[in-house]
């Protein structure tokens, strides 16, 4: 694009080693070797990228930890017993005035028709009737093989064209751990389309709202699907090729935090170029001068985010440490494309893709006097009772973390609807035993056979249990359970089965099935957060030493965070319960959460601090505060507002866990940019002033009062 009269494309001249690694990335010639670059990244990445849904693992062990009791179950009965990843799908036929004869031949029919469809192993049952004879039941096991939940999803479609069409007044309903199943497979089917179309559609909204361009929020929209798309394609190649487990979840969460991110990235790259064009004639040195000074503290933010996804690696959930290497890498990727392909598109079109309001050489910088400039003003004049009512505040909100039901969520409050299945479910539960369908597996050595069923049978909570299943020199046995195997008894009952078959001797015995597989999820779940929490905190730590060069800002930075992040979830607690009527939030749901937050939450103090650091250097910590907020409040809100609005696009999936995480990281990126950076640690500053670089050189010396600096004219820092 042709270059303003008042622009020379020249390079800049020779400063800083950052400086010229900018100048590498969007000099004259370079930035055409960069872009020719990102765009065979994006050919080559865009047909791998594509195959990441198919590489997903979803069954049982690529989400419980390895050492779990269930799991062990789990690979002997494929070992053993070569049961597979088999679900029972039960189809129950409800008539409320009593099951007729053409209703039982129905069922009859639809049994022998269910025994062809594709995946449908084993003998089918039924059909059973019920006590009170308004009911049948009729048992049906899929092994959905290497499909997963998507071959469940094909098998259960199949047998609802079967059930359909029966005698009138007779409902019929394809339930059992295999429906509910079928139920997420449809719900996560074409997630990736459904939060990468609504994601852009927020980000180009505010991008809109924040430039007042109808050409520039192409770049970076452009910039983030490329970086996505490259992240989709290594996290493939990964999955396929070095045993990284990748699962619905985590594939969903990859595409919101790296398009999020990534955008929040290219927003303070393009906020710190656009001051740079005022400052500069020629736009490559704009953009060398932008990179060199915004540059750390971007590197530094995804720096944080990898190292605090990394932690998860110390998770015993195979899920949860999967995720850890699958989004650091996305971050890394993102950031990269931030710092490389972004530069290079601005510096090839030009000032004028920022019309109508481009930032021409000389004029003066409009967030010297802007809102953020007078926000910080009016903090300064009373800076400790500002910090401390906010803080109040904060810590009403979190007051609403007792009201938080952390624990198991049984399958009826998994869903945002109600599906089919569990429709179904709750006929089942009105005529047949809680438990059908869904039962207590035991393995144990054959010669205590006899002994681990009676232990098993004896165990209160278990309505019958099966005669064993002899196979070498194991047996098989499964139990009815009383209560409904989502629910907490059932769960007790499995504790009280381990006990009492743990106690045999020579048995070894194992316990498995859905229910101690929950059972194993919410315990290894409650590990992993008093593990990794801390783990967290510390490494975010050592990274703002190491790059405010302090000690206390660091601690202080991580309080308003934790702070933030308790406000967030006492308030997400209450709108779950008094607004939506969710039962509750898994046990992995506040793990999760402070993950997303501290990482990204610390990315706005990054921002802001760095900054403010910046500008204590030449005018002082409470001047530099001030300064630093004018310049950085107007693109960390706009930023603030593109990552809760790309988080928030998660409540948009009919799946309870995934609304719940992108409503509360939503609001709690919403009080991070909003309350804790903007006013909180802004106060903090200003009441603390050059103490909060203690012990480097930035706290020795005088410093005027918050108030004085606060009534002092304004003016705009000089040009560096």
């Amino acid at each position: 694009m042709a270059e303003t009269t008042r622009e020379r494309d020249t390079m800049p001249p020779a400063g800083g080693t950052r400086r010229r690694l900018g100048s590498y990335v969007c000099g004259r010639r370079s930035k055409w070797i960069v872009l020719v670059f990102w765009l065979i990244v994006l050919a080559v990445a865009f047909p791998l990228s594509a195959k990441l849904t198919g590489a997903q693992e979803n069954d049982t062990a690529s989400w419980l930890p390895g050492s779990a009791e269930s799991t062990r179950v789990f690979e002997v009965q494929q070992e053993a017993f070569q049961t597979g990843e088999e679900l029972p799908a039960i189809v129950v036929y409800e008539r409320t005035d009593g099951i007729t004869p053409q209703d039982q031949e129905k069922a009859a029919a639809d049994a022998r028709a269910f025994a062809g469809v594709e995946h449908v192993s084993g003998d089918v049952v039924g059909p059973i009737p019920s006590e009170d004879g308004e009911a049948l039941q009729v048992i049906v096991p899929v092994d959905p093989g290497d499909g997963g939940w998507f071959a469940l999803g094909d098998a259960v479609d199949a047998m609802n064209e079967i059930v359909g069409g029966g005698p009138g007044g007779l409902d019929a309903y394809v339930a059992g751990p295999a429906g509910v199943s079928a139920d997420f497979a449809d719900a996560f089917e074409g997630i990736d389309g459904t939060l990468l179309y609504a994601a852009m559609g927020v980000v180009i909204v505010i991008l809109l709202f924040s430039y007042r361009s109808p050409v520039l929020w192409i770049i970076p929209v452009f910039s983030a699907f490329t970086a996505l798309t490259a992240a989709q394609a290594v996290v493939y190649l990964l999955a396929e090729y070095a045993d990284v487990t990748v699962n619905g979840q985590t594939a969903g969460i990859l595409l919101v935090l790296v398009f999020g991110a990534s955008t929040d990235y290219a927003l303070l790259l393009i906020a710190r170029y656009r001051e740079e064009l005022r400052r500069h004639e020629d736009r490559h040195e704009a953009m060398a001068f932008a990179l060199h000074r915004a540059g750390p503290a971007i590197v530094a933010s995804a720096a944080t985010v990898a190292v605090g996804m990394l932690c998860l690696l110390a998770a015993e959930m195979n899920s949860t440490r999967g995720m850890g290497p699958v989004l650091a890498i996305g971050v890394v990727i993102g950031v990269t494309a931030m710092l490389t392909l972004l530069p290079a598109l601005l510096v090839v079109t030009g000032r004028w893709v920022f019309w109508p309001l481009k930032p021409r050489y000389g004029s003066a910088e409009p967030t010297e006097r802007g809102f953020w400039a007078r926000m910080g003003r009016g903090i300064a004049r009373r800076p400790r009772t500002v910090w401390i009512g906010t803080s109040l505040a904060l810590g009403a909100l979190a007051l609403g973390l007792l009201g938080l039901n952390t624990g198991v969520i049984q399958n009826r409050d998994a869903f945002v609807d109600t599906p089919a299945s569990i429709t179904g479910e709750e006929a089942l539960a009105r005529h047949f035993p809680a438990g059908t369908g869904s039962p207590v597996i035991v393995i144990a050595d054959a010669p205590a056979a006899g002994d681990v069923r009676q232990a098993f049978e004896d165990t209160e909570g278990i309505a019958e249990v099966t005669d064993p299943v002899p196979l070498d020199d194991l047996v098989y046995l499964e139990g009815t359970l009383e209560a409904a195997p989502d629910s907490p008894q059932a769960q007790d009952t499995v504790e009280a089965v381990r006990d009492s078959v743990h106690a045999v001797p020579d048995a070894n015995a194992l316990v498995g099935g859905n229910t101690a597989v929950a059972l194993d999820a919410q315990n290894a779940a409650a590990r992993d957060s008093l593990v990794i929490m801390p783990l967290v905190l510390a490494a975010v730590f050592v990274i703002l030493m190491i790059l405010l060069r302090a000690f206390v800002a660091p601690l202080v930075l991580i309080a308003t965070v934790v702070l933030s992040f308790a406000a967030a979830l006492g308030l997400s607690a209450l709108i779950f319960e008094h607004l939506l009527g969710f039962a509750g939030v898994d046990t992995a749901f506040p793990l999760f959460v402070f993950v997303f937050l501290v990482a990204l939450g610390i990315d706005y103090n990054i921002f802001l601090m760095t900054r403010v650091h910046e500008e204590a250097k030449q005018h002082g910590t409470r001047r530099g505060a001030l300064i630093g907020l004018a310049a950085t409040g107007g693109v960390i809100t706009s930023a603030g507002l593109v990552l809760a609005g790309t988080f928030a696009v998660l409540a948009t999936l009919p799946v309870v866990a995934f609304a719940e995480i992108g409503i509360a990281v939503a609001l709690g990126v919403l009080l991070d940019t909003m309350i804790v950076r903007s006013i909180l640690v802004t106060s903090l500053n200003l009441d603390l002033g050059r103490f909060m670089w203690w012990p480097s050189a930035l706290s020795k010396g005088p410093e005027p009062s918050a108030s004085a600096v606060a009534d002092e004219p304004e003016e705009e820092p000089a040009v560096r």
